[in-house]
């Protein structure tokens, strides 16, 4: 086979089909092994075939020649333009004083009351002298260790002393009923959500430019008015029950939703189940202090029978309630960007969630009214068959069946209305004052009529032990004043009588 001859053409052929793939380097490289190869002359035949200067060809042939090892890159350490921070020191400091004026930079900055984008980041250090990108700005916030952040719901406010204490109480009776096969729920009604063509938070996927339309403003639907989600979390069986509801979140709404519970799952998962464990927080129509949920519970005890027992986590500590990260969290992630058109939009998509781990919801919709108002008197609370335990009785506590059915059933609950209001009571005297011995007014909005003087005595003024009324025996407990104004006893012995 006779030599072969490159030639220009030839070469340029080869140069065009493997630059593309090639990086700075290893193009510098593939031309100095070729004129290497070629000899005399290769340089320049090489340089005129690939369209580059023969300074470049010869510099590939020297980097061969020099037998270094792979640099793994395509320039050396150091090659390049230097980095803004390294060619103006100043930057850094001045960005870390943009960011953080309330500890490295100046309180007054003008940025701390503005958005602290990289853009006007970038615009504010151009205009202190250092010229940088928007682009920049984000790679030193991050190298700086920076990244966006949002708020953190972590400061607490004032804790209960028992507050540790009693979490280990709620533990400790919840791994002794699940032990026990026994049911244990958390219940907790969810924010309130409008029902009707209202934005979501989230977002869901839709084809590009085609976005839900909602309403462009919150006013309430007349109709529809709003969803109260009040639900209840099976801690052994992973499982949820919510009630939506369509009226006030009231006590009786509560009660009504474990209820509901009961009939739906819990009779059905806990066949023999002889008590109940139910965990709460300590405010809203569950809360400790509410005693229409004292007594709705005991009714709901003497229905099904069960020992019911309730514990309340201290106040402020409601996150910590089971059913507010394994129920309604989910809920909340599986209708985000879903407008609730409907009460049975709003209940199919409750229903629908669940989780990886095996979470199912069961939801019904509650068009039940629920009056607010309702008030337990002290003797009808006295009369329920309720044992409070040893360790924060107000906390914890158990409502008997067994009592409930041997008491009867309790009086009920009479609306606030037709209580007297608190303020009106405390501002009525204790005490009647005794009858006035006057004869009885004719016109009650006129003044009694004065007894006649004698003519003597019709222009003479009365004497100061003289009153213009008949006198009236001091009375041993004076009404109290009305709020604001101070009881003062009469300064003179004529004033006038109290109308």
């Amino acid at each position: 086979m006779g030599d072969v001859t490159v030639t220009r053409e030839m070469l340029a052929a080869k140069f065009g089909s493997l630059f593309p793939h090639l990086d700075e380097r290893q193009r510098r490289l593939l031309l100095g092994a070729e004129a290497r190869a070629l000899g005399h002359g290769g340089i320049k035949l090489v340089a005129r075939a690939a369209e580059v200067r023969e300074a470049t060809v010869s510099l590939g042939v020297a980097e061969l020649e020099s037998g270094a090892e792979p640099l793994g890159r395509a320039r050396r350490a150091g090659g390049g333009r230097k980095r803004l921070a390294d060619t103006d020191p100043g930057l850094v400091p001045a960005l870390l004083a943009l960011v953080e004026p309330e500890e490295r930079g100046d309180p007054m900055s003008p940025l701390r009351w503005t958005v602290k984008s990289t853009r006007n980041l970038a615009d504010e250090l151009t205009a202190a002298g250092h010229p940088v990108s928007a682009d920049t700005v984000d790679k030193l916030l991050h190298a700086q260790g920076f990244s966006l952040q949002g708020n953190a719901k972590t400061i607490e406010g004032k804790q209960h002393p028992d507050r540790d204490a009693q979490f280990r109480y709620i533990s400790g009776a919840a791994e002794e009923y699940l032990a026990a096969g026994d049911p244990v729920v958390s219940v907790d009604a969810k924010k309130k959500e409008q029902a009707g063509q209202y934005a979501q938070q989230g977002a869901e996927w839709r084809p590009a430019g085609d976005p839900v339309r909602v309403r462009d403003h919150d006013f309430p639907d007349k109709d529809l008015g709003k969803v109260t989600p009040y639900g209840v979390c099976d801690i052994g069986a992973d499982a949820g029950f919510v009630n939506v509801g369509t009226d006030h979140d009231t006590a009786a709404f509560a009660v009504e939703s474990v209820r509901r519970w009961w009939d739906a799952r819990g009779s059905q998962d806990y066949p023999g189940a002889r008590r109940l464990l139910i965990t709460a927080d300590a405010g809203g129509s569950n809360g400790y202090r509410t005693r229409a949920w004292k007594a709705g519970l005991a009714a709901l005890a003497e229905q099904t029978g069960l020992e019911i027992t309730c514990c309340h986590f201290p106040p402020g500590t409601s996150k910590w309630n089971k059913i507010e990260h394994r129920l309604f969290s989910h809920i909340t992630m599986n209708w985000r960007g879903r407008p609730l058109t409907s009460h049975e939009i709003a209940v199919s998509t409750i229903a629908a969630t669940t989780t990886r781990t095996g979470l199912t919801v069961t939801a019904e919709l509650d068009p039940g009214r629920y009056p607010a108002g309702i008030k337990i008197s002290k003797a009808e609370m006295d009369a329920l068959p309720l044992a409070r335990h040893d360790w924060h009785g107000d906390w914890n506590y158990t409502l008997h069946p067994q009592a409930a059915a041997q008491a009867g059933p309790a009086a009920a609950p009479q609306p606030a209305a037709s209580r007297p209001r608190p303020d009106l009571a405390q501002t009525r005297p204790r005490h009647r004052p005794p009858p006035h011995p006057d004869p009885p007014r004719q016109d009650p909005g006129r003044h009694p009529a004065r007894p006649p003087r004698p003519a003597a005595d019709r222009h003479r003024r009365p004497l100061p032990d003289q009153g213009r009324y008949p006198q009236q025996e001091p009375q041993r407990n004076p009404p109290p004043a009305a709020p604001g104004r101070p009881h003062h006893p009469a300064r003179h012995s004529h004033a006038r009588h109290p109308r």
